[in-house]
């Protein structure tokens, strides 16, 4: 049976000149599927990320874990999640570290995280704080190489975490992506216009879910460009699809920001 037989209006994804508070607190809200920034990034700031990459300690996902292979930079705070929804500090944090001494001897210049950060705290009107535990600030940004495409999934810290994870507490969490290159065919993000439900459980397939989970919801699908940002809410499903043809890279940096209870706006990956 359909979940849904009417549209949403207020589910679209607009171009936008930059991102703005308003992008933000709508995204937050759920008013608004996704946000895109063409030539976020220009491309001699692309040509300069992609050159430093080789700089990069890139590994794969875990084939068992993750069946699309997905090349992969920096720790994101999900995989060192255990089943009982905690944080294996002692392998995370070791990781964070070494990521950051190897972001700061890539010398990354301009640095796309750092660019994409301050753009987006001048669109809140404060500066985006990284997310901290005990006091201690997590790794924010990683790159990701995904070719083969990506399963429908979602992104939500406090259903990953339940029992609590930052010192600041997270309302709303939003997912961005800033694309240095990009594949001449496939790899759109499609968004749908679900969020998880216990039923979605039935439809299980590895990291996460089979098509029929969203059959019948409403979406909306972003191919990217190259430089294009983009600003979703990850709790609603999403996958990336595959590049047909198997002729360019799709590689993009991205972290995740979460709207807090005071206002804030932290980051994390």
């Amino acid at each position: 049976m359909p979940r849904t037989t009417a549209l949403d209006p207020l589910f679209t994804a607009v171009d936008g000149t930059s991102f703005t508070d308003r992008h933000l607190a709508n995204l937050a809200a759920g008013t608004l599927a996704a946000v895109r920034v063409p030539d976020f990034l220009d491309r001699r700031t692309c040509a300069s990320a992609l050159s430093a990459l080789d700089r990069l300690p890139t590994v794969d996902y875990d084939p068992a874990r993750v069946p699309t292979p997905i090349v992969r930079f920096g720790p994101a705070l999900n995989d060192y999640r255990s089943q009982d929804g905690r944080l294996d500090a002692g392998r995370y944090w070791r990781d964070a570290e070494t990521a950051r001494t190897a972001w700061q001897r890539a010398g990354m210049r301009p640095d796309p995280i750092a660019v994409s950060l301050a753009r987006l705290g001048s669109a809140w009107g404060a500066a985006v704080a990284p997310a901290t535990i005990t006091g201690r600030p997590v790794f924010g940004g990683t790159l990701r190489e995904i070719n083969a495409g990506a399963l429908i999934h979602y992104d939500d810290i406090n259903r990953e975490f339940p029992t609590g994870l930052f010192d600041q507490e997270v309302l709303a969490q939003l997912a961005f992506n800033v694309w240095v290159s990009v594949p001449e065919d496939g790899g759109a993000t499609t968004v749908w216009r679900h969020r998880w439900e216990p039923a979605d459980e039935q439809q299980r397939q590895a990291y996460g879910y089979r098509p029929e989970a969203v059959e019948h919801c409403q979406h909306v699908d972003l191919t990217p460009q190259l430089g294009d940002g983009l600003l979703f809410n990850p709790a609603n499903f999403h996958p990336v699809a595959p590049n047909p043809t198997g002729t360019g890279r799709r590689i993009a940096f991205a972290f995740f920001l979460g709207l807090t209870t005071t206002g804030q706006l932290i980051a994390w990956s």
